[in-house]
């Protein structure tokens, strides 16, 4: 199950309507939060609240169950697949624009990743419970989580050929972007040991690919301490996953009317009338 504020378990080595929602900016830092109906943001306001977490802290383990979602406002989550081995690879990850637990939220309970805290900053926490009876009760939370979890989707099959294809140099680039689209300021708290263990490469391989970006003065690092020196140079030296996955979490939130259109027609009807037509009938 996951872990709660008071007992989080620190790691051995820290490594709807027919149109576009309205992110609400000004009230909450988290978009997918600011994107919920207005009259569901109101009544899940009480239950949500803010979690400590440190870098490297694990939030929930594979195969455990949630009873809460997890809403970053600064901070980044990791969803990491473990093998049997013990080795384990990032698989995606979550900042402000999304959260973690909505599966559980809307089905099973069930997290299939190990998720832990990439980059330390606030995160809001809210029971399931209230979550699910809203998603149940919402057409519009049913579009936004729905369509959320396929935005997420197309974010793990895009690492998954970028993890398979790509140099590890490019793997890297895209994934500081990533980070660096995130952070607060320009410098990120990472050692090589920890990059190596989230991308699935040795320390050499991740050493030898910092030293060439350094070289090339694109970023600038000592003692885990990664300093982005040259923002447009880093996203040369990437690969194109990294535009075609921030491109995907952009038009998310920001549709066209039309595509909301099609979806609310057919695939919120649908999740409505097949998901919930086999729920228990009372009275």
């Amino acid at each position: 199950m996951d872990i709660s504020p008071g007992s989080v378990r620190r790691r051995s080595r820290k490594i709807a309507p027919v149109i576009a929602p309205q992110v609400d900016t000004a009230t909450h830092k988290n978009q997918l939060l600011g994107a919920f109906p207005a009259d569901v943001r109101l009544r899940i306001e009480d239950h949500l609240h803010p979690v400590d977490f440190s870098l490297g802290d694990t939030v929930c383990e594979a195969g455990g169950l949630l009873t809460h979602a997890y809403f970053p406002q600064g901070g980044v989550l990791s969803l990491l697949t473990v093998l049997a081995d013990g080795s384990e690879i990032e698989c995606a990850n979550i900042g402000r624009e999304g959260a973690f637990g909505l599966f559980a939220a809307m089905y099973s309970g069930v997290s299939y990743n190990r998720c832990t805290v990439q980059l330390q900053g606030p995160i809001l926490r809210c029971a399931i419970e209230p979550l699910r009876d809203e998603f149940r009760a919402s057409a519009e939370l049913q579009n936004l989580f729905v369509s959320f979890s396929e935005t997420l989707l197309s974010q793990v099959m895009q690492t998954v050929a970028c993890n398979a294809l790509h140099l590890v140099e490019e793997r890297l680039c895209r994934w500081l972007l990533m980070m660096h689209d995130r952070a607060e300021g320009e410098q990120l708290t990472y050692t090589h040991e920890f990059l190596a263990r989230i991308m699935g490469v040795n320390r050499t391989s991740i050493t030898l690919a910092a030293q060439s970006l350094q070289n090339a003065g694109l970023i600038k690092y000592r003692r885990g301490l990664m300093q982005i020196e040259d923002r447009l140079g880093l996203e040369k030296a990437a690969c194109e996953c990294y535009a075609i996955v921030k491109s995907r979490f952009d038009v998310f939130l920001t549709p066209p009317a039309s595509a909301f259109q099609d979806v609310v027609n057919n695939r919120v009807n649908n999740l409505t009338a097949g998901v919930f037509a086999a729920a228990p009938r009372h009275g």
